[in-house]
């Protein structure tokens, strides 16, 4: 099923990996960039979820080694690149920290990742039904565990509604075009 793997090397597959993560990570930023800037975009509407104000937040607070970390986490990178761009980070600076994380996300994704698709593919060609019921364990799994996650948040805000009530000053809006990126500290002093 996976001849054309037969022979690749690592490298390639490293390659191949970091070269999607790049255009992802920055196509991300970019969107970001835009959005800041005012272009209409239907994504918009994503600055004042939750994964974003956290995104905008931990930059803030604990600057750029955010970025190359958030590779190596799923939908948090994403909020991180695009908070990046909202953030107006200069270019240049977020592709520098970013690069570590492009070889992060690929060592794990493709070592990992491919791991579970060639391991998937043998146990279909194996059993069919032993996949399946793999599968089924952890959708349930997953979703036992999303619904903890909602549970525990509902218990730690007890006077909201849930999330329909956001506060609204905890939304991140859109910022002026003036917005600087995180001040950095000196090593002197």
């Amino acid at each position: 099923m996976f001849a054309w793997l037969d022979g690749m090397h690592v490298l390639v597959l490293l390659a191949v990996g970091v070269a999607g993560s790049a255009v992802r990570s920055q196509m991300t930023y970019w969107l970001g960039r835009g959005i800041a800037r005012g272009v209409e975009s239907r994504w918009q509407d994503a600055l004042t979820r939750p994964a974003m104000r956290r995104a905008t937040e931990a930059i803030q607070r604990r600057g750029m080694p955010v970025v190359p970390l958030s590779f190596g986490t799923v939908g948090f990178q994403t909020a991180v690149n695009a908070a990046a761009g909202v953030l107006r980070i200069p270019w240049l600076t977020y592709t520098l920290w970013a690069v570590p994380g492009w070889f992060l996300w690929s060592a794990i994704w493709m070592g990992g990742g491919l791991a579970a698709v060639l391991g998937g593919a043998a146990l279909a060609a194996q059993s069919p039904w032993v996949l399946a019921v793999v599968v089924l364990a952890g959708a349930v799994g997953a979703l036992a565990l999303v619904r903890r996650r909602r549970q525990r948040g509902a218990l730690a805000s007890p006077g909201s509604a849930g999330p329909a009530s956001a506060d609204p000053d905890l939304t991140v809006a859109a910022p002026a075009a003036s917005t600087a990126p995180p001040k950095r500290r000196s090593r002197r002093a």
